[in-house]
C-alpha cells in the first residue's frame, strides 16, 4: 500500500494545478507525505484512498495569508487525508557543526529519543 500511495503522489505532484501559494509548499508537501506513508501503512492507505494532492494543496494553501510554517503546512496535509491527525517535530541544535566530520553531525547509531507520554 506504501508504494501505490507514493505513486500516487508523485503522479499527481506532476498534474496539478496551483495557485502561487501551493506552487511554492508543494515539493516540500509531498516529501512529507511520502515519509509519513513510509512510517505508517494507515496513512498510506488514506492517501491512496483519499482526495488528490492538487485538492490537498488547495486545503493547505487556503486562508494563508502572507506564509505559514513548513510544520503548519505538513499539518494541514496530514489531516487533509487524515482528519484528527497530528505530526511531531523535533530539532535539536548542534553548535560543534561547523568543526565535525559530516558523519559526525548525523545523529549517532543506538541513540534513541522516548516520548515518556506513551507509557501513560
Amino acid at each position: 500500500m506504501k508504494d501505490l500511495a507514493v505513486k500516487k503522489l508523485e503522479t499527481e505532484f506532476s498534474k496539478g494545478a496551483y495557485d502561487r501559494y501551493a506552487a511554492i509548499m508543494k515539493q516540500g508537501v509531498k516529501d512529507a507525505l511520502i515519509g509519513f506513508c513510509k512510517q505508517d501503512a494507515e496513512f498510506a492507505q488514506a492517501i491512496y484512498q483519499g482526495g488528490s494532492f492538487e485538492d490537498c494543496m488547495k486545503t493547505v494553501a487556503k486562508n494563508c495569508g502572507t506564509g505559514i510554517s513548513d510544520l503548519e503546512a505538513y499539518r494541514r496535509a496530514v489531516r487533509f487525508y487524515f482528519p484528527g491527525a497530528d505530526i511531531k517535530f523535533h530539532m535539536t541544535v548542534n553548535l560543534c557543526a561547523s568543526v565535525e566530520e559530516p558523519e559526525e553531525t548525523a545523529e549517532k547509531p543506538g541513540s534513541m529519543l522516548l516520548d515518556l507520554t506513551e507509557f501513560l
